[in-house]
């Protein structure tokens, strides 16, 4: 009966350290997502960050501070059209290393200056 007690006790200590090893997981794979701020306006595009150390997954967070509609297009994926002075995010995940253009979808725009390339080192 002793040793079911002490192999019961023995079970119960290594549980809540796998729970926490799972919750530290989860804390690091949020926090590999990095967020880049565009800010975008007739005919350009400025980014808080053009480049990531490593691949891995980015959340765009596109501001629209033109007068005109804008959209963000960057590794096969771009945020809606979008009015001047709102905001739309695209998360994109980048599997290997390179120079990933960006660019504003509305005809004229990209030739006019609103274009550029991120970065992944």
């Amino acid at each position: 009966m002793k040793k079911l007690i002490v192999a019961a006790a023995g079970i119960a200590a290594l549980v809540p350290a796998g729970l926490a090893s799972a919750r530290t997981d989860a804390t690091a794979h949020a926090a590999a997502t990095t967020t880049v701020s565009v800010s975008g306006k007739e005919f350009s595009f400025h980014l808080s960050k053009t480049s990531i150390s490593k691949p891995g997954t980015v959340t765009f967070v596109f501001h629209n501070v033109g007068t005109m509609k804008h959209d963000f297009s960057i590794g096969g994926k771009k945020t809606a059209l979008i009015s001047p002075h709102k905001t739309a995010k695209v998360t994109v995940t980048f599997h290997k290393k390179g120079r990933f253009s960006y660019l504003c979808t509305v005809p004229g725009h990209a030739k006019a200056g609103m274009r550029g390339a991120f970065t992944v080192r």
